[in-house]
């Protein structure tokens, strides 16, 4: 009697729960409405805000909207695809389900819409730490290291064509270069210098870290497995990156060119590179406008940039949301999120006050060195 009768408590609960949900979700929309009007009493333009942002969005055509959300979701999806190879290989004995590892990554790629320096990944890596058993944050760090590489060599091939088919495509963030070779070829010798340098120093001095930093890159230990479960998504992702451009430039009624297309997406991943705004916001802009100079008027390429980054930011925020609470559930989901964002931040104040630690520490050195070198003249 007792399991004939689990089944109907069962439905009796759920069913008892819709009508909570649906009241929980009217309190959440009527506290939103009293945050803005609130907002709008104290001077706050919130309104405004979000009525340019509807504008915004409405001059964007409904086909480019759909094809352009259901693009960045395959992008989305197949950058997780590498996550998820690389998480596996570094964890095999936790099987993480895909569904998972797509949140979190969608948390982050929406989080980064908002917020600068790409405090979004961090929450992702702080996520994972907690929702994997055995995972630590330095092992998924290196597992980052690792996720961008196929993405920078994509990135690589493309700032390559742009140099050789396109010049002046790099005038817009490096000037100078462009009409330099040799000044570049400098610069690119003296950062692999740097970069072995500091390889060297971090392999001699973090042996500790070194061991739980292996996890990481563990996928990397069979070239073809990591070809195939690395380098393909990382390619699917990559088209749909050049697809979502190619739809909104159709929509904006700008030339689809394999240039302009590769034009665009060179002069945002530069810009991303060196933009502290959140998403490049203002930067993206003026680049795009820059990109596009020989294929329409600056309004035109302007709208096309921000049209672009609205639809995708809102789409961004949508998919992360859905995917939460599919994955992790809506009370689960809050709080990892909220606890991971706390996490971050606080990497963040960590980092800072490390470096401001050994700043301090060299800044002592150097004064006893130069007191010392002091008392040594006055010696002498």
């Amino acid at each position: 009697m007792a399991t004939a009768g689990q089944p109907a408590n069962r439905r009796l609960a759920t069913a008892s729960s819709v009508p909570r949900r649906l009241v929980r979700i009217g309190v959440w929309i009527g506290g939103v409405a009293l945050a803005v009007l609130v907002l709008d009493l104290l001077g706050v333009p919130v309104r405004d805000w979000i009525s340019t942002f509807l504008d915004k969005l409405r001059q964007v055509p409904p086909w480019a909207i759909a094809l352009g959300g259901l693009l960045e979701a395959l992008q989305t999806g197949f950058a997780a695809l590498v996550w998820l190879a690389i998480i596996r290989a570094a964890f095999p004995r936790t099987q993480v389900p895909f569904r998972v590892v797509l949140a979190a990554y969608a948390t982050a790629v929406a989080l980064n819409d908002f917020l600068p320096a790409n405090i979004g990944t961090l929450v992702m890596l702080v996520m994972l730490t907690a929702i994997i058993a055995g995972a630590t944050f330095a092992g998924l760090l290196s597992g980052l290291v690792v996720e961008k590489i196929p993405f920078t060599i994509l990135n690589l091939a493309l700032y390559l064509y742009l140099f050789l088919s396109v010049r002046g495509s790099f005038s817009i963030k490096l000037g100078v270069l462009s009409d330099h070779t040799g000044l570049a070829v400098l610069i690119a010798a003296g950062a692999i210098l740097l970069i072995v340098l500091l390889v060297r120093i971090f392999w001699s001095r973090t042996a500790k870290l070194r061991a739980q930093l292996v996890a990481g890159v563990a996928i990397l230990r069979s070239p073809r497995t990591a070809l195939v479960r690395l380098g393909l998504p990382a390619l699917g992702s990559y088209a749909a990156r050049l697809a979502i451009v190619a739809v909104f430039l159709a929509a904006y009624g700008i030339p689809v060119t394999l240039h302009s297309i590769m034009s665009v997406v060179g002069g945002n991943s530069l810009a991303n590179t060196v933009s502290a705004t959140p998403g490049g916001v203002g930067v993206n802009q003026a680049v795009n406008a820059a990109s596009l100079r020989n294929y329409t008027d600056s309004a035109t390429a302007t709208a096309f940039s921000i049209g672009q980054q609205v639809t995708v930011t809102a789409w961004n925020v949508i998919f992360a949301v859905a995917l939460v609470i599919w994955a992790l559930g809506w009370a689960g989901g809050k709080t990892l999120v909220g606890d991971s964002y706390a996490g971050a931040k606080g990497k963040v104040a960590e980092q800072k006050a490390e470096r401001a630690a050994k700043k301090k520490v060299k800044k002592e050195e150097r004064r006893r060195a130069r007191a010392a070198k002091r008392a040594g003249d006055s010696a002498l």
